[in-house]
């Protein structure tokens, strides 16, 4: 059965997500965990009539790039990446990590060394997803890791990807227009709209949304998708938030964050765990200070946090937030070499107005 499911999981991401082409060229990303559902992908590519360029990675020769990498070996960019985001037409990336802690004992400071060597490369992809040139598309293969991750048995898990990806369904990319049809609804009524407020437990903030544009997000860049999300007006942000879960960066958890928002800025954070790795990514660069994203999940076929944020970010009834840099289609103009989600519950005694008319309370929307 899994691997009926995880074909049309390829397929979906090839016709549906990225909608290749005849002539398109396609980067296909992974590990070698992702072998799998990688040669379906390709064999789909193949099928779309694209020209599909296969790039492995390894965690192993990751950690030991991290720890014994002199500054310039740290900071050079392969030209073949380079040469691929700035010419090819899709990118399709596939992960399934061994172990979901692999970068635990790596010094946050050669961490954020490298991603800022790497902020061009994101830019760029960025920026050329946001003008339609690139199209692209992420998903977790299922492993024995991300199992354990979430508390799950291997089979119950792999039940779950496919169910939140509605794979499980005779006809998925059907599943995903319905819901895109939905949250277009939720678009449309937020569109001139100028303030926000988020109010509950775990959060009092105001930021502003005047001249930014929310994002249907249903399937066409994350596979599971199922938000709704924009760039707040960066000097806009005001108030206080406590983060529910914790948050993973470069396969180290840092939970128990809490941040205070003045003019836009974070001015006060801390974290009950990894302390040290938040501090060093909000002092990445100058944006990293700043919200890039604000979004409302809602697939709630995700009904549970399993330590992966592409799933975690989406769940019904929660919405996140992400520290540095925003997508240029939200109108967003913060720069950063960091992109670091984080999620609050709305699921009890929470609200969020939108120019002072309820648009939503204790995880569902009331319009």
């Amino acid at each position: 059965m899994s691997d009926t499911r995880r074909r049309k999981l390829a397929r979906l991401l090839v016709e549906y997500s990225t909608q290749v082409q005849p002539g398109d060229w396609v980067g296909i990303l992974g590990d070698f965990g992702s072998l799998p559902i990688l040669r379906d992908i390709y064999e789909s590519v193949i099928d779309a009539g694209g020209f599909p360029s296969l790039i492995v990675e390894d965690d192993q020769m990751q950690r030991y790039l991290l720890r014994n990498a002199n500054d310039d070996q740290m900071q050079w960019i392969d030209p073949r990446m380079q040469l691929y985001v700035d010419e090819a037409d899709v990118y399709i990336r596939a992960m399934a990590p061994e172990n979901t802690r692999a970068m635990t004992d790596i010094d946050a400071q050669r961490l954020q060394m490298q991603r800022a060597a790497q902020s061009d490369i994101l830019q760029t992809r960025l920026q050329r997803a946001a003008t339609g040139k690139f199209r692209w598309v992420g998903t977790l293969f299922p492993t024995q890791a991300l199992a354990q991750e979430a508390n799950m048995s291997f089979e119950e898990y792999e039940d779950f990807v496919y169910r939140a990806c509605f794979c499980d369904h005779k006809d998925p990319a059907g599943e995903w227009r319905k819901l895109s049809a939905m949250q277009q609804h939720k678009v449309d009524y937020l569109v001139g709209k100028k303030r926000i407020q988020l109010q509950g437990p775990n959060i009092e903030l105001e930021l502003s949304i005047a001249g930014r544009r929310f994002i249907n997000s249903d399937g066409k860049r994350n596979m599971p998708s199922g938000e709704i999300f924009t760039g707040p007006v960066e000097d806009s942000v005001n108030g206080w938030v406590r983060f529910s879960y914790p948050a993973i960066v470069g396969g180290r958890a840092v939970s128990g964050i809490e941040l205070t928002f003045e003019e836009g800025k974070v001015t006060r954070a801390s974290a009950e765990m990894n302390d040290d790795l938040l501090q060093a990514q909000l002092n990445t660069d100058d944006g990293a200070r700043y919200l890039g994203e604000f979004a409302i999940g809602t697939n709630f076929g995700i009904d549970r946090f399993t330590g992966s944020v592409l799933y975690d970010e989406k769940i019904g009834g929660t919405i996140h937030m992400a520290i540095g840099m925003g997508y240029p289609e939200t109108g967003s103009r913060n720069t950063s070499a960091v992109h670091w989600d984080m999620i609050c519950d709305m699921r009890t005694d929470s609200a969020i107005i939108v120019d002072d008319e309820l648009l939503y309370e204790n995880g569902a929307f009331t319009i």
